[in-house]
């Protein structure tokens, strides 16, 4: 068995855990473990974002295509949103995946590809971990600490038995197209039902490239997102959204969690964020966004532990992200929840009263921001609408 030794395993090499790797100090020796045999693929997510977090994140331009307009369709009912001040976007995953894998080995990182990890055993000093290389080679990895950014495996919280995996999941499925004449700016959003149980999305991507997709909650259904792609892609569907289709590229699959927000983050010297940590959004489950910046918080108060020795800059991580997620996932939960038993007319009536929101409105909704202004405003210019009709 081959034996290694680091400051920090971080298991999953995905956005949040590569963003750890990343603002990590230099002087951090840090290992990540990727199951998959490449960074960034497979692709398990539709990537759709916004512009003002991918500036933030000082995310290329290259990597991601902007969105001008969010369309909402139901069977009876649309919702045309001009962006402006919200511009959303739509990634390329493998290259954001790839460009934040890329910073993280320039500050040291070694990424192991290819590697599952096994088991961990804690004592007082860390952690020793077990992992697997596709080879068959077992690997014993000594670390003072571990950062679970394995998704919705939630790989190393399971194995120590400090939470199961969740039960409720958001399933999804999307097919890439090229598109030789290029794509347009407008984002469009279903629901009614053609996608009953679920939602879906045609999203134009970066290399002109289209996606469209859907996604559904298990176990609220049991019904395959697959299946719904088999019959929602037909030539009335294409017709309907004026669509000319190119050859198919490839097909995305991905699960997130869809369970109520825990802000217990931090358990000794065992840290999760990213979907492990439930950062995704549960009205829509984005979630990148929030992987990028909470690893590079969680990789720079980690720093400051190490360096000091003192935990408080982990529990200030906690803290913040308790502040900004837990009242608004809660609202967001709760949302997830009703939406997931609508009907038809039921959707008819949201979108409708979606048409009735301005942009940052409409965009405080998709991003699960719930301030009691935000609330107060939208109740107020729901109330004057019945009461004028």
């Amino acid at each position: 068995m081959h034996e290694q030794s680091c400051d920090v395993l971080i298991v999953g090499g995905g956005p949040a855990g590569l963003s750890v790797a990343q603002a990590l100090p230099a002087h951090v020796s840090k290992i990540v473990l990727h199951q998959d045999r490449e960074i960034g693929k497979p692709v398990r997510t539709s990537g759709g974002t916004w512009v003002r977090d991918m500036q933030a994140l000082q995310v290329p331009e290259h990597l991601y295509h902007v969105i001008n307009e969010i369309e909402f369709r139901s069977d009876n009912a649309q919702s045309l949103h001009q962006l402006s001040d919200w511009k959303m976007a739509v990634l390329d995953i493998t290259g954001l995946y790839q460009w934040i894998g890329a910073q993280a080995q320039d500050n040291g990182a070694q990424i192991l590809c290819g590697t599952k990890f096994l088991s961990t055993q804690p004592d007082d000093k860390g952690f020793t971990s077990t992992a697997r290389a596709r080879s068959g080679q077992e690997l014993r990895i000594r670390s003072s600490y571990i950062i679970d950014a394995s998704g919705v495996q939630a790989a190393v919280m399971s194995d120590l038995g400090i939470a199961p995996k969740p039960t409720r999941v958001g399933v999804g499925i999307e097919h890439d197209y090229a598109m030789p004449d290029g794509v347009s700016d407008r984002a469009v959003l279903l629901v009614g039902s053609q996608v009953l149980t679920g939602y879906g999305w045609i999203f134009p991507a970066p290399n002109n490239t289209l996606r469209i997709g859907v996604g559904v909650i298990h176990p609220d259904t049991d019904v395959s997102p697959r299946d719904l792609m088999d019959q929602l892609i037909t030539p009335d569907f294409l017709a309907r959204h004026d669509l000319s289709l190119g050859p198919l590229i490839k097909s995305n699959a991905g699960i997130i969690p869809s369970v109520s927000y825990d802000p217990h983050l931090v358990h000794g010297r065992m840290i999760r964020v990213g979907d492990t940590a439930n950062l995704a959004t549960p009205t829509v489950g984005e979630g990148i966004r929030q992987a990028m910046d909470y690893g590079q918080i969680l990789g720079r108060a980690l720093g400051e532990t190490l360096q000091t020795g003192d935990p408080k800059p982990l529990r200030r991580y906690e803290s913040r992200a308790r502040r900004q997620f837990k009242r608004d996932y809660h609202f967001g939960f709760m949302t997830n929840q009703r939406i997931a038993t609508y009907q038809p007319d039921d959707w008819d009536k949201s979108v409708r009263r979606v048409s009735r929101l301005s942009e940052a409105e409409m965009a405080a909704l998709v991003r699960s921001e719930f301030s009691p202004a935000n609330l107060l405003r939208t109740a107020a210019k729901q109330i004057w609408h019945k009461l004028r009709s």
